[in-house]
């Protein structure tokens, strides 16, 4: 099975269409049919359905097309870190992330390194400390963003040198936006939007014995997402401070929790990883800003 094949059949997948694959991948259509079906056969599975003018992955379709991107995405990391190996001035890094305003921190840096390397690529993934760590044990990123202290015996790592705040996003004119906090039992019986690592853990904590009495309307990846159904009114969303506009015009008001919950985001990295010269700058550079 060819990494070259699989990029035709992930181009396909997104496509859904032959003809659209074909032209973005500057291949004539019989070329790329005759690859697919090369690839079923190899695989003895049926990939797709081919309708009239789309096509539809069978289930053997989506779980190839998750492997393939995982497969396809590390074979471009590691062409990456070999065309970063004869010098530091080019090269790609990978990084995944949690959602925070810190995030502008890590981009200040990406953008100072791309200054002075004006040959890097840096690609961007985003998820909660779960996602992002599975994909940085299997060598997909080189780093990763945490809302959770990483395990010294497997991750280095600095931490970003400010804190998020968690407070509840909610209508302008909902009750609780008159308080200046908000605290466990005003969240009782109300409506709640959050991410389930959020949920499980700093609410959880937060929370205490009141826990049991708050209801989880819903959970959300992005807070962003979570704001348009707050904007609705079909619920609050318990977020960190900045993430979502909360503008006069905006709507929306944030509140911060009481008592406060103040959270540390980790820049982190496998201890056993073997770093291109680009990544080890990277690593310099973030170690000299954060300590000052």
């Amino acid at each position: 099975m060819e990494i070259r094949t699989l990029r035709y059949f992930l181009a396909v997948a997104q496509e859904e269409n032959m003809t659209r694959a074909a032209a973005r991948l500057h291949l004539t259509q019989p070329t790329l049919s005759k690859a697919l079906k090369s690839l079923e056969t190899e695989l003895d599975a049926r990939l797709f359905v081919r309708h009239s003018f789309s096509i539809e992955l069978t289930d053997e379709g989506r779980l190839l097309r998750d492997r393939a991107r995982d497969l396809v995405g590390l074979a471009d990391k590691i062409e990456g870190e070999f065309r970063s190996i004869d010098g530091q001035l080019a090269g790609e890094l990978r990084l995944g992330m949690a959602e925070s305003y810190q995030i502008r921190l890590v981009a200040q840096e990406l953008r100072k390194l791309k200054e002075s390397c004006p040959g890097l690529r840096y690609h961007v993934t985003s998820g909660d400390t779960e996602q992002v760590t599975e994909r940085l044990d299997r060598g997909l990123l080189d780093f990763a963003v945490l809302c959770e202290q990483p395990d010294g015996q497997r991750y280095d790592w600095f931490e970003l040198p400010e804190r998020d705040l968690w407070g509840v996003v909610m209508q302008n004119d909902h009750p609780l936006a008159r308080h200046a906090t908000v605290t466990p039992p005003d969240l009782v019986g109300e409506p709640l939007f959050v991410s389930e690592q959020g949920w499980r853990g700093d609410i959880a904590q937060w929370a205490g014995g009141y826990f049991d009495g708050l209801r989880l309307e819903g959970s959300f990846r992005l807070s962003y997402n979570a704001s348009v159904f707050a904007r609705e009114g079909l619920g609050l969303l318990l977020t960190f401070d900045r993430l979502v506009n909360t503008s006069p015009e905006s709507g929306l008001t944030f509140r911060p929790l009481e008592p406060p919950v103040e959270v540390t985001l980790y820049l982190a990295w496998g201890k056993r990883q073997l770093m291109t010269p680009i990544a080890k700058r990277f690593v310099e550079q973030v170690r000299k800003s954060f300590e000052r």
